[in-house]
């Protein structure tokens, strides 16, 4: 009976052990360290938020160009000389033909006058010989060879005349010169730049596009360019030629529109931001450039969604109040860009709210506060892309 009690006694005294022991283990140590981990979790991280907003844009193809003359030109004589007349003033407008630079023609106004005497006593030894002929007193040989004297010397004088025409600089078309580079009675050789000469209305701007845009760039379409030079106002042209070759070096191809320039505020040159209009407007979901993160492996950006879920009523939204949230991580594809803002064609829906500051310590599940003083403000005046 003793042993039985004893028995008992230790069975219960184990089991009342082993009880306590799982207790411990599996009860009051979990929760032990969860209110320590509770404890310890840091304090939700303060964020900006913005809500993705639905926009139309027309699709566009932007590119870098340069301005150039539809006609340009750098004056140069075609013979040497010294400089007798400038006949116009930098910075002018000139019409067509209109008379520019002479260069002295002394030596060939005497060799003009020399070859006109040498021309009428050939014409007179022709004139002879065709009489001559008509009496039987010389041959044909005769006459012909007083013909070609003829013509040899009338050509002498149209080279001479040719001479003296090239040294009479004039304008080949209408526009505004340059600053001159010559002086009075300056030495030019053949090809010396004089003055340079452009015709600013209409105006080209020359700029490549990557061949991917091939597809959608048509003759016709409507270009909108801006210049430092002017900030603010807005160029508009028309595509008017497209290259027939892509360049194997960059795989770009090169595209020329056509402005008018009636003001002449566009010059030969000049840099020019270039936006080609390539379709119908669309419409797009569009978030600020700081909202999304770039890396290697795609871009990505944290939506804000509700830290804990709120049984059947409306959600609230991160902007209404300070209150926590969590963020989860979306890749999403990017698209064109204006200004401050991308547009996004997959990974967020038009009213989601997502991060814009604060990316850098956040991970996905992460609990977030927002802060509504947040948030940067973009500069009126853009870098240039």
């Amino acid at each position: 009976m003793k042993r039985v009690v004893l028995f008992t006694a230790v069975f219960l005294l184990l089991a009342g052990l082993i009880g306590g022991l799982a207790y411990v283990q599996f009860v009051f140590k979990p929760e032990l360290i969860k209110g320590f981990i509770a404890k310890a979790a840091p304090p939700p991280a303060s964020v900006a938020v913005v809500r993705a907003r639905a926009e139309t844009w027309a699709p566009r193809i932007s590119a870098i160009g340069t301005f150039r003359a539809v006609q340009g030109v750098e004056v140069a004589p075609q013979v040497g000389g010294a400089i007798t007349a400038i006949r116009v003033d930098s910075g002018q407008d000139v019409q067509a033909g209109a008379p520019l630079f002479d260069i002295d023609t002394s030596v060939e106004q005497a060799d003009l006058l020399n070859n006109e005497a040498t021309l009428i006593n050939a014409q007179l030894a022709y004139d002879r010989q065709r009489k001559l002929t008509q009496t039987g007193n010389t041959t044909k040989a005769n006459v012909d060879s007083a013909q070609a004297a003829r013509d040899s010397a009338a050509a002498a004088v149209q080279r001479v005349k040719a001479l003296i025409a090239q040294k009479h600089i004039v304008a080949p078309f209408a526009g505004r010169l340059g600053i001159r580079k010559v002086d009075l009675g300056q030495y030019v050789s053949p090809g010396t730049g004089l003055i340079t000469l452009q015709n600013l209305d209409p105006i080209f701007v020359d700029f490549p596009v990557p061949e991917q845009s091939l597809a959608v760039l048509k003759r016709g379409q409507t270009v909108k360019v801006k210049v430092d030079a002017f900030p603010g106002r807005i160029f508009r042209g028309k595509v008017q030629t497209i290259d027939a070759r892509v360049d194997q070096n960059t795989r770009s191809v090169l595209v020329r529109a056509l402005f008018p320039n009636k003001d002449h505020a566009l010059r030969p040159g000049m840099f020019a931001n270039v936006d080609v209009i390539a379709g119908k407007p669309m419409a797009v979901v569009t978030l600020p450039r700081t909202a999304i993160s770039y890396s290697l492996y795609g871009d990505a950006v944290f939506v804000v969604v509700p830290a804990e879920p709120k049984g059947g009523g409306a959600q609230a939204s991160p902007l209404a109040g300070d209150i926590p949230y969590k963020v989860e991580r979306r890749f999403v594809r990017t698209g064109d860009t204006r200004n401050e803002r991308v547009a996004i064609s997959f990974g967020v829906k038009p009213g989601e709210e997502v991060v814009s500051e604060g990316q850098l310590k956040l991970q996905s599940g992460a609990r977030v506060r927002v802060n509504r003083k947040a948030g940067l403000v973009p500069p009126p005046v853009l870098p240039k892309e």
